[in-house]
C-alpha cells in the first residue's frame, strides 16, 4: 500500500545531534555515570519523567544533583544537557517544504522543556518565528503530549487522533528501539542510519 502520511523523528533525522558531546560535557563536570542514566537507546526513570512532562526542569536539576552526587549548578546541567543539540541544515527545511505537498507530515520527538527551549530559540534565530512548526500538520513533543517512544500505544495515539491509516503511514527514526515500537503498532518504518539522510530516501 502506498505511503500517504509520514511521521518524522526530530533529533538524528532532521536536527543533527551528537549524544557524545553531552556525555563528555557531564564527564567534565564530574558526572562519570551519565551514560548509564541516558543514552540514545535508553532513558532512566528521571529522564523519562522529564521527557513526558511529569517533572519540571528545576525538579530535574535537583534530582540530577542527587543521583549524580555532584554540586553542579542548574546552568551547568542545562548547558551540558543541551550540548548534544547541533544544527538543522537549511536543505532539510527546503526538502520538508516540498514533500509536505506530497504527504501529510507530522513530527514526533522524545524531548523535554530544556531541549525544546534551546532548539526553538535556535530555529527562531535562523527562520521566521514558528516557521518550523508550520511545516507539519502537527508536532508531537513528548514533554507536551505526555507520551514518548518507543511504546507502541504512543504511535497509536497519533494514528487515532489524526485518523490515519496505519498501513499508509511511514515512521522515520534513527533509533532502532523506536522503529521496533512503531512496527509493533503497525506502521511502515525506515531506520535512518548515517551517512544516509532524509534527502537520500527518494520520498
Amino acid at each position: 500500500m502506498g505511503i500517504k502520511n509520514i511521521i518524522f523523528d526530530f533529533g538524528g533525522v532532521l536536527l543533527n545531534i551528537d549524544y557524545m558531546l553531552t556525555e563528555k560535557a557531564f564527564i567534565n563536570l564530574g558526572v562519570s555515570n551519565f551514560a548509564t542514566l541516558y543514552n540514545q537507546h535508553k532513558a532512566s526513570d528521571l529522564f523519562e519523567q522529564l521527557e513526558t512532562g511529569k517533572i519540571s526542569p528545576d525538579d530535574f536539576y535537583n534530582h540530577f544533583r542527587a543521583i549524580s552526587k555532584t554540586n553542579v549548578t542548574n546552568e551547568q546541567i542545562k548547558d551540558a544537557w543541551n550540548a548534544m543539540l547541533l544544527d538543522l541544515p537549511i536543505e532539510r527545511i527546503e526538502w520538508l517544504q516540498k514533500i509536505k505537498n506530497k504527504y501529510n507530515i507530522f513530527l514526533y520527538s522524545n524531548t523535554n522543556q530544556i531541549h525544546y527551549d534551546c532548539f526553538i530559540n535556535t530555529l527562531n534565530k535562523n527562520l521566521p518565528n514558528n516557521f518550523f512548526e508550520t511545516l507539519f500538520i502537527k508536532t508531537y513533543y513528548s514533554h507536551s503530549c505526555g507520551f514518548r517512544k518507543p511504546y507502541p500505544e504512543s504511535y497509536l495515539k497519533i494514528i487515532e487522533e489524526q485518523q490515519l491509516n496505519k498501513a499508509e503511514t511511514l515512521f522515520i527514526d534513527d533509533t532502532l528501539i523506536n522503529i521496533e515500537g512503531a512496527k509493533i503498532a503497525g506502521l511502515q518504518t525506515i531506520h535512518l542510519q548515517t551517512p544516509t539522510t532524509v534527502l537520500n530516501l527518494g520520498l
